[in-house]
């Protein structure tokens, strides 16, 4: 897999992947989320390594960070803080929940109500949380990684559609193939190895990687080949519903960070390609389509290259 040519970012790289093993391309996929000012979804079953990828992009990119984890009793308010009542100031004094961080795990996410969940989507959109009539902007940079279980398990309640759009990609991890799992039955607890990851970057040089992604140059032959994928999922897969517009820009934003992690400053259609699963799974309507990977690859190749 090629490596990006900034040291820094290649060895936040090498360091996650030394944590979660056997997953380099799911390791490069959320970093291009993050890049690419999005969030990420992360679905798959119990014990995949889902916490582990988060907490391991939280402390290699030297970001803030908190987790909360998600159950069905979990309110609003529990998630963005409430505002409480001080008899020495006689007033009431706002007191910030968990998701006043630079990165907020998410765990579990659909194991709590629609209503909880849809707390994270002003959150997620314009990066502020307005409470008690006053709006709050969160730090910057503002992360979500969200984990979920399938949703044909028990006391689970899937994502509603407008809260799946604002995440950038959703993927999921799968088992490890059997040299990675061999190695994790070696070594040391993932715990341990987490205490002792350095970061490789901060902040203020992960949002100079945001510029620097946005500046990517993408040529109007590219932008016509975002265009005719998205065009293809509305009317010439078969699907309920395809891409929106909103659909095709997160593809093109996404493209852009894969771009710059392999250091180029041009996109190529094998970027969109890439990325293309992760970025347009979830936002599809599939009804009784194919599997959504088959789906994908189906997609793809039926489009053109430019």
């Amino acid at each position: 897999m090629q490596q990006p040519t900034d040291p820094a970012l290649s060895s936040a790289i090498a360091a996650v992947n030394s944590v979660l093993l056997g997953k380099p391309h799911a390791v490069k996929l959320s970093m291009a989320c993050l890049i690419a000012r999005g969030h990420l979804l992360i679905e798959d079953l119990p014990g995949m390594g889902k916490t582990v990828l988060a907490h391991a992009l939280a402390r290699t990119l030297g970001l803030s960070f908190n987790r909360v984890q998600f159950t069905n009793d979990m309110l609003p308010g529990d998630l963005t803080g409430a505002a409480i009542f001080n008899k020495e100031k006689g007033e009431f004094v706002f007191h910030p929940g968990p998701i006043f961080t630079q990165l907020l795990l998410a765990d579990e996410i659909n194991r709590a109500s629609p209503k909880t969940q849809s707390a994270l989507l002003e959150a997620m959109e314009e990066r502020q949380v307005s409470s008690d009539g006053t709006t709050r902007a969160l730090p910057e940079p503002f992360f979500v990684i969200a984990t979920q279980n399938p949703v044909d398990q028990l006391s689970t309640n899937p994502l509603p559609e407008a809260q799946l759009d604002r995440f950038l990609m959703r993927i999921s991890l799968g088992y490890p193939d059997a040299s990675a799992e061999m190695e994790v039955l070696r070594g040391e607890d993932r715990r341990d190895l987490l205490e002792r990851l350095a970061p490789s970057l901060d902040g203020a040089a992960l949002l100079a990687l945001q510029r620097a992604a946005r500046a990517v140059h993408a040529s109007d032959a590219l932008l016509a080949y975002v265009r005719a994928l998205a065009e293809h999922t509305r009317h010439g897969a078969g699907l309920v519903y395809g891409l929106s517009p909103r659909g095709a820009l997160a593809l093109l934003a996404a493209g852009r960070a894969w771009a710059l992690l392999d250091g180029r400053e041009h996109v190529l259609p094998a970027d969109i390609q890439a990325i293309f699963p992760a970025v347009a799974i979830h936002r599809l309507g599939m009804g009784n389509a194919l599997g959504a990977e088959t789906c994908a690859r189906s997609i793809v190749d039926a489009v053109a290259l430019p």
